[in-house]
């Protein structure tokens, strides 16, 4: 049983390569670069190829019977090229958010609505993974770390239990590789609850040195210092209303997913600081 890995230099990607390597799965990575998937257990098949270049992707998914599908940005474009490519296909698990679940649906979910409309119409058999903010997301701060040891915060009082993205992996790979997760819609968070301000002071106290949190006037200004050359108008209007709404949530959402599938708890933020710790400390 052949399983493809599309996103595999990522934060999640990375992850699952292991957990599925550590499982002895047959495993192919799907990889524009293939200098980017050096540290990758050397056994893992590359196929290089771009969900972007249609053309590049058939070796890709010759013989693959699974396929775990991460697509980036604000189109379908990626999931619909690669459905197109699946004909062989027998499980996809796909990554996607726990937007889709929001009534309405935010400008961030809706994308991800569109590619699970896409993966629905392939008739093919899916695990959705519905993730919420990721434990890594803070390593966007790194920016006003390194500049002025400060942190913009554009959600205030708001709260929400960010998943490390080595739990998506594990469960990704647990959808992967056992029975019974076909057709399956699981929302994935931790299960802590946090403010900027209580993430930024676990930092703070991980790496020894103070930061400061600066809360901003609008989430629109944090848009702007984080693409200081613009960005796409739906991007950025995307980006401002998922900040609104996590301002407006006081209260945060959390699921128990993780734990009743893996049998262990979410892992913590604590422990994710420590493991990537070096990144803040550096000057």
């Amino acid at each position: 049983m052949m399983i493809l890995v599309t996103g595999a230099t990522g934060n999640i990607g990375r992850e699952l390569t292991r957990e599925l390597d550590a499982r002895g799965a047959a495993l192919r990575l799907l990889v524009r670069d293939p200098a980017r998937a050096a540290g990758l257990p050397e056994r893992v098949e590359r196929a290089v190829g771009d969900l972007g270049k249609p053309a590049t992707l058939a070796p890709a998914f010759a013989g693959v019977d699974k396929l775990f599908l991460l697509t980036q940005g604000i189109g379908t474009d990626y999931t619909a090229a690669a459905i197109a490519q699946a004909a062989g296909v027998r499980h996809i698990v796909h990554l996607s958010s726990f937007h889709v679940t929001f009534d309405p649906i935010p400008a961030m979910g809706r994308w991800h609505h569109e590619r699970e409309k896409i993966i629905r119409a392939s008739g093919i058999p899916t695990t959705f993974l519905r993730p919420g903010g990721f434990m890594t997301n803070t390593l966007d701060w790194l920016p006003t770390i390194r500049e002025g040891n400060y942190v913009l915060d554009p959600i205030g009082p708001g709260r929400f239990a960010p998943i490390d993205p080595a739990d998506i992996a594990a469960v990704a790979a647990l959808a992967l590789t056992e029975a019974g997760h076909q057709d399956a819609e699981y929302v994935l968070t931790g299960d802590e609850m946090f403010t900027v301000a209580q993430q930024v002071r676990i930092i703070s106290e991980t790496i020894g040195r103070d930061i400061e949190v600066r809360e901003t006037a609008t989430p629109a200004e944090v848009v702007r210092f984080r693409f200081p050359n613009g960005a796409p108008r739906e991007l950025a209007d995307a980006i401002t209303e998922g900040f609104t709404l996590m301002r407006a949530d006081t209260v945060g959402f959390r699921t128990d997913t993780v734990e009743r599938l893996l049998g262990r708890r979410p892992r913590t933020f604590a422990d994710w600081c420590v493991r990537h710790a070096e990144a803040f400390r550096r000057p």
